[in-house]
């Protein structure tokens, strides 16, 4: 789900760090992100948290040292940035194919069916603020709260809205921070060069619009199951503000067509 600045002040508030460990609540799907993490980290990916254990309703992960948060926007403004951030998601998504759920294994985020396309595991929330960043390099991916089954291009589409951004210029520069506004078709082109082969030929603005009703439909299903934050969310109008959005990248498709 996408971050105000009061919800990730809410977020961290929930999280401790102390001595190399992230400690944090725990909730119904958190064994189930953790064997996949294990799964991961298994394959010899150190770009994922290394998952410690379970205890009174808190989970422990090793912590990966980097900017994340509030602090990872600066490091992706620039190209290289970009590409290695699609390089990670790249690279996560190709180790986790294999992954096989345990029995009973719990999801906080439906599947998607993939159609036509290798189904891969998505992490469900690929923006700049999940990164870990060193040095304007992505080297780590976290909060894996949303991971579901789904194509590729569920986490991509999802990514573009908040790395091109697909957003208003006055979004670009105020809440992304861009020292002016970015060229969004230039840095779609540089995502998806990055990120390598196997997408299917896809309209940009439409397919990043539908998947912002995804994750407007899942934030409203979640508030009305009385999730928080989601449903302070949904209480102080961000089903409203949302939709706001997706209009404008529908009316502005012009800025992220990809052809010379």
């Amino acid at each position: 789900m996408a971050p105000t600045d009061d919800s990730v002040s809410q977020a961290l508030r929930a999280i401790e760090i102390e001595d190399g460990v992230v400690t944090r609540p725990a909730s119904t799907w958190t064994p189930t992100v953790h064997a996949f993490l294990r799964h991961l980290r298994s394959q010899g990916l150190t770009c994922v948290p290394e998952p410690l254990g379970i205890e009174g309703g808190v989970e422990r992960l090793a912590l990966i040292e980097g900017d994340a948060g509030g602090a990872g926007w600066q490091h992706q403004h620039s190209y290289d940035g970009l590409r290695s951030a699609a390089r990670l998601l790249r690279t996560i998504h190709d180790a986790s194919a294999g992954w096989q759920p345990p029995v009973g294994a719990t999801f906080r985020a439906p599947h998607v069916v993939a159609g036509s396309e290798p189904s891969v595991w998505c992490h469900g929330d690929v923006g700049p603020w999940n990164v870990v960043w060193r040095d304007h390099e992505a080297v780590g991916l976290i909060d894996w709260d949303f991971l579901h089954q789904g194509p590729p291009l569920d986490d991509v589409a999802y990514a573009l809205q908040w790395f091109a951004p697909t957003r208003d210029d006055d979004m670009a520069l105020t809440w992304h921070h861009f020292p002016a506004v970015p060229d969004r078709a230039a840095r779609i082109r540089v995502f998806l060069d990055a990120y390598g082969d196997g997408l299917p030929d896809f309209d940009v603005a439409e397919t990043v619009a539908l998947r912002m009703e995804a994750t407007m439909a899942l934030e409203l299903s979640l508030a009305n199951e009385g999730v928080e934050p989601q449903r302070t969310w949904v209480d102080e109008g961000s089903q409203e503000w949302a939709a706001g959005e997706v209009r404008w990248v529908r009316d502005n498709a012009h800025l992220f067509e990809l052809s010379p």
